[in-house]
């Protein structure tokens, strides 16, 4: 099962974002991503495997400095368990980054709509749709944003996103009943 966690704060997001993903380790996965924000850049690291090989490759969250952040744990359901299909995902700008869990039973259609649109697609997951949504309506405003592209999805989920434009803050978002574990961190270490 999936598991989301994300953290906003004073302190370096990645550590903690690894510290919390290691608390979900017990749900099971086959790959694991953090996506940190810091003065309005949003860099991404995903693995397919263990949160140990994302501890490695980030050095236990050196690597990517910057005070908020989401990450996730996933268990493959559209899409191989590969490095490419690991979330988070980002939107073709750079400008946001979104981590899901559950199914977005209309993503087929949808996908063709933004390929046909121009936005390109890196993975062959259901939930990069959502991504694609949101910068294809984003306009300034992050929440009318988020709004407008989960009243297209259908299907049961949760997300965290995130937006370059407004550091410190994290949308969230749920639909349905997912099986989500979503804990969030505000300057603190205390689940939700």
């Amino acid at each position: 099962m999936c598991g989301i966690v994300g953290f906003t704060g004073k302190q370096n997001a990645a550590p903690i974002l690894l510290e919390g993903l290691k608390k979900l380790e017990y749900r099971g996965y086959d790959s694991a991503g953090i996506t940190v924000e810091q003065d309005g850049v949003i860099s991404v690291s995903k693995v397919s495997g263990r949160i140990a090989n994302l501890c490695e490759k980030t050095e236990d969250g050196k690597t990517l400095p910057g005070f908020s952040g989401i990450g996730h744990t996933r268990w493959a359901t559209h899409g191989a368990p590969t490095d490419a299909n690991a979330h988070p995902h980002m939107s073709c700008d750079g400008r946001f980054s979104v981590v899901p869990n559950g199914i977005i039973e209309n993503y087929m259609a949808l996908r063709e709509e933004l390929t046909a649109k121009g936005y390109i697609f890196s993975s062959q997951t259901d939930t990069e749709v959502i991504v694609h949504l949101i910068e294809m309506y984003y306009h300034g405003d992050f929440k009318e944003a988020v709004m407008r592209a989960t009243s297209r999805l259908t299907g049961s989920y949760a997300l965290g996103v995130l937006c370059s434009d407004c550091p410190g803050k994290i949308m969230a978002v749920r639909e349905a009943r997912p099986f989500a574990a979503f804990g969030l961190l505000c300057g603190q270490r205390k689940w939700l």
